[in-house]
């Protein structure tokens, strides 16, 4: 599983094609920003705070102290637990909205769902729980199983608090405690916290006008209602029969549901702004062969690879592991390099244009794909994306382009007017036509970029002296190495923030929850009941990030707007937060060697 080939590329105009690039980008920035999307609790929460798989049981509040309080049953969330309980550190509970473990992979259950990365990278602790999965992209239910797998593996589930919102943190100074508030009356109290939300917690929707006068259904992807639809993940939404049905997004989400709701429904309306680009899913069952042959440490080797292929580059004779839309540049530019024996005289500079014409040459052949399956010429060209790899999130899909060929489908373009125009109570109007339908599902996304207090929804969060997090971050980040706060004391984050930033999501997950363990494991041993990074420590930090950082907002300016560059606004937020920019693995040695000192440098120490 290892044969992988530079795909064949066109050859492209670069200077007219970054023109239309631009023009492309324009006519969709929004002035908003991110101010186009909802606050879900602002009356639109039914889309947001219900959980359509499980039945929350009324239970009596819970008064508990405890040693850690991990917020979030996520892959982040039981990495941090299953790395807490190889430390020895086992006093800790998982508070979980959802009624089980998962985090994204709970929610969003919508027909098609598929994990778009190599599933052999992106599961986490494969190797610790014996599981090799069954095919190249694992599908949603396979994904949702291996957190229930991590979860039993570890006998998580006794420790585990589901159904319930953490709407609260609270620093206690006295008793050097955080008081945490849930929506079930719960009064906790924990030594340590460890935020492990993930990206992905919370949906976010289109501020349409009149979206609240739709006398039709409505749902988000990521809280499917298959009471409406009928069906499953595998599809035979049976529910939709007879129905005229409208998704608005085209992201990652709507190209997996589309070709379902199309086979179903009576008519579908598929309602975009920007296309996304579309590669070939090239799925494969996993080769029983290949898996025999696999040695202890093979997943790290695979992520490293696919981390190189992402954000680095291969170097000469060095194999594409991953093969697929991820690597495809960095292949073909190692292919270019190794014919025309272009190693011994490049340098940086010549990299990068290399890089950028192959990216081009790459996008490209990703735009002749829509013409090879997409019949009508008009509709071929709405779906033809103008921008560049990594301005938005790489999709696969084999039947997403090919369903426009079918009668009952329609795209509707709202490029013009840079998203729908409005919804009234029978449908949805766009460049000045009303379309009715009975149905309008929202794959629009998640709070990924939006303000931090938008993306937690926890309120209060305040440390010593009641200062908010929010205003503490208000005009950046201020961590020690992305993962503890100045004024925070005893609570650690994770995601992106600070810290190192790997294409394998969960291997950032995994290099900051085996971090966390060492840190509260040397506390328990020497009896250290409270650390906060001092201001000289946060500071050389800060300073560290943002001298070494690579200044990449011209390349994000130029992108389309999207959740990856803020949709565009001025102050770009990228959504890999601030990162260590000299790369992951350098990001790990200087995590190494401050453990190596034995002393936690930089960290105040109460006992």
């Amino acid at each position: 599983m290892t044969d992988c080939a530079p795909t064949q590329t066109p050859e492209v105009d670069l200077s007219a094609l970054r023109e239309i690039y631009l023009a492309e980008r324009d006519k969709r920035l929004r002035t908003e920003g991110q101010g186009q999307y909802l606050v879900t609790e602002d009356g639109f929460d039914e889309f947001y705070a219900g959980d359509p798989y499980t039945a929350v049981e009324p239970r009596e509040p819970i008064t508990d102290e405890i040693g850690v309080a991990i917020l979030g049953g996520g892959w982040a969330g039981l990495i941090a637990a299953a790395r807490l309980q190889e430390a020895g550190v086992t006093d800790f509970r998982i508070i979980e909205l959802a009624g089980d473990f998962g985090g994204a992979w709970y929610w969003n259950r919508y027909p098609g769902i598929q994990c778009d990365t190599d599933s052999y990278a992106y599961l986490p602790l494969l190797e610790e729980t014996g599981y090799i999965p069954t095919e190249k992209y694992a599908r949603g239910d396979e994904c949702f199983e291996h957190a229930q797998r991590i979860g039993k593996h570890y006998n998580l589930y006794e420790r585990a608090i589901f159904s319930t919102l953490v709407e609260s943190l609270e620093w206690d100074e006295p008793s050097s405690r955080w008081n945490i508030g849930t929506n079930r009356g719960d009064a906790i109290r924990a030594r340590w916290v460890i935020l492990a939300q993930g990206p992905f917690n919370k949906p976010k929707l289109p501020g349409i006008p009149g979206i609240s006068e739709f006398e039709g259904h409505t749902f988000h992807s990521a809280r499917w209602d298959y009471a409406y639809t009928g069906g499953s993940m595998k599809g035979g939404l049976d529910g939709l029969a007879g129905k005229k049905v409208a998704v608005i997004g085209t992201g990652a989400s709507g190209i997996q549901v589309v070709p379902h709701l199309a086979k179903s429904a009576e008519h579908l309306y598929v309602f975009q702004r920007t296309p996304s680009y579309v590669y070939e899913r090239g799925d494969v069952p996993t080769d029983p062969e290949w898996a025999a042959t696999l040695k202890p440490g093979w997943t790290r080797e695979r992520k490293r690879n696919f981390h190189t292929a992402a954000f680095e580059a291969f170097a000469p004779g060095q194999p594409d592991l991953i093969c697929d839309g991820w690597t495809e540049v960095s292949r073909n530019v190692e292919a270019h390099l190794t014919a025309t024996q272009g190693w011994a005289t490049l340098t940086p500079e010549k990299f990068m244009e290399l890089r950028e014409l192959e990216d081009y040459k790459a996008m490209e052949r990703v735009r002749q794909r829509v013409d090879a399956l997409v019949d009508d010429p008009a509709t071929a060209a709405a779906l033809k994306p103008y921008y560049r790899f990594l301005c938005k999130r790489p999709c696969f899909n084999d039947e997403y382009l090919p369903t426009f060929n079918r009668d009952n489908v329609t795209l509707v373009d709202v490029s013009k007017t840079k998203g729908v125009e409005r919804i009234t109570a029978t449908g949805i109007v766009a460049d000045g036509v009303e379309h009715e339908v009975d149905c309008i599902i929202f794959a629009s996304g998640f709070e990924i970029t939006t303000d931090l207090d938008r993306r937690l929804g926890i309120a209060p969060f305040t440390g010593r002296d009641g200062v908010s997090l929010y205003e503490h971050w208000g005009d950046g980040y201020k961590t020690l190495h992305g993962l503890t706060t100045r004024g925070f004391p005893n609570i650690f984050f994770t995601g992106f923030i600070q810290g190192g930033v790997t294409a394998s999501t969960t291997d950032m997950f995994d290099q900051q929850a085996g971090h966390i363990a060492y840190i509260l494991a040397h506390a328990a041993g020497a009896g250290i009941t409270s650390v906060e990074p001092t201001p000289e420590a946060v500071q050389e930090w800060c300073t560290t990030v943002r001298e070494t950082a690579v200044d990449n907002t011209s390349f994000q300016r130029e992108c389309t707007p999207g959740y990856y560059n803020n949709e565009g606004e001025q102050q770009i937020r990228s959504h890999l937060g601030e990162p260590y920019w000299p790369g992951f693995y350098a990001f790990e040695d200087v995590l190494q060697a401050w453990r190596d000192t034995g002393e936690l440098p930089g960290l105040e120490l109460g006992k």
